[in-house]
């Protein structure tokens, strides 16, 4: 496949000017990247959600992915607080869209079904959730345990018909796109990972086939839109359940993995890497997000500890973990050798909501270092 070119500059004040991504209308390359929260009780979004979301907006961020939202399937969720995109949740996306478009920023929300990486959480047995159906393409937690029955057909299609009809719902809320949640061990990517997938029929075995039922989805999503409507994938080579697990060896293998996903309808693929810099094969400094962009000719966005000196696992969201600000000295480089298209920033935004505004004006002494105790509330 072709791929896809950007103009060449060596600043990080051209990633400040507004851009057209396949689509998508931003005023500048930097995106709010999904955090989970879990204020949402019921799964209802509150006005203490929406804004939340809308002072990023007004922090001047470009676009906003929201923390993971569950489809409306019995078992897409893992806590209760987690919220939902469907039924009586709606109302509550409808505030967030407004606010988050009030304050200049446009807004996606990204959709996913846990499947059985609930399980790997305790809280989500706590929360009441423990009876609920589980799912998963062959019964397997992670390489190698085994705790219930293949997905049948039909309740992929099952699966397959909730995201298209949550895919629906954004469009008519007003939403600028959507993400689907491919990464990290959720549903979409046991069906990727061969450590999850051991199906023989058209939904595993090769990379390709285990490809088809996040391309299913993709699908569904596009025709339950319009052909215009941005379609998000996010996908990562590491799991909760295994941080050494890979989708893709090669570049090649890469591709297969893709290649189903840009036929069906992906426009950007946001590849998750603890470590936004890192190379991603052998013999080639690119990363996951620059692979991705030569063997799709999509857009691709960067993430990944973005403007933090310690990564996800060394410095996540357990209670006291805790990161310094690090330089975005190596933006400016990765943008102009083609990386990437879009920034996404997540733990910082947590406790600066002006941290697009404050690296613009060059106050970066404004921004406060990442620490796990500015989760206890929304701000």
């Amino acid at each position: 496949m072709s791929e896809v070119t950007i103009d060449r500059s060596s600043t990080l004040d051209t990633l400040f000017e507004p851009a057209q991504i396949a689509g998508l209308s931003v005023r500048n390359r930097f995106v709010m990247a999904p955090m989970t929260r879990c204020e949402s009780p019921d799964g209802r979004p509150t006005t203490e959600v929406a804004t939340y979301y809308g002072r990023r907006a007004q922090g001047g961020v470009g676009l906003i992915i929201t923390e993971g939202t569950s489809v409306g399937h019995p078992a897409a969720s893992n806590d209760s607080n987690i919220p939902r995109f469907e039924g009586d949740a709606l109302p509550g996306w409808k505030q967030v869209v407004d606010s988050v478009h009030a304050g200049g920023a446009r807004i996606v929300p990204q959709l996913w079904h846990a499947g059985l990486l609930r399980k790997w959480h305790a809280h989500g047995v706590k929360h009441g959730y423990g009876a609920r159906q589980d799912v998963s393409p062959s019964g397997w937690l992670n390489s190698d345990e085994k705790i219930c029955d293949p997905m049948s057909i039909d309740d992929i299609e099952a699966v397959v018909t909730a995201f298209g009809a949550a895919a629906h719902d954004a469009h008519e809320l007003g939403f600028d796109g959507i993400e689907l949640q491919g990464a990290h061990g959720y549903l979409i990517d046991q069906f990727l990972w061969a450590g999850t997938n051991r199906r023989d029929d058209r939904y595993g075995g090769t990379l390709g086939r285990r490809s088809q039922f996040a391309a299913d989805i993709v699908a569904e999503c596009r025709r339950m839109t319009t052909p215009d409507f941005p379609i998000i994938f996010r996908f990562s080579q590491w799991k909760q359940q295994d941080y050494t697990a890979q989708l893709a060896t090669t570049p090649e293998e890469l591709e297969q993995v893709l290649s189903p996903l840009c036929d069906a309808g992906v426009d950007i693929f946001h590849p998750s890497q603890r470590r936004y810099w890192q190379p991603e094969f052998d013999g080639s400094d690119r990363t996951l997000a620059g692979w991705t962009r030569k063997v799709t000719g999509k857009p691709a966005i960067i993430v990944g500890s973005v403007g933090l000196a310690l990564d996800l696992r060394q410095a996540g969201f357990a209670a006291g973990a805790a990161a310094e600000v690090a330089s975005l000295e190596r933006i400016p480089a990765m943008f102009d050798r083609g990386e990437f298209d879009l920034v996404a920033v997540g733990r910082l935004m947590v406790g600066n909501p002006e941290w697009c505004n404050a690296v613009r004006a060059g106050h970066l002494a404004d921004i406060k270092p990442y620490s796990s105790e500015m989760l206890a509330r929304l701000t």
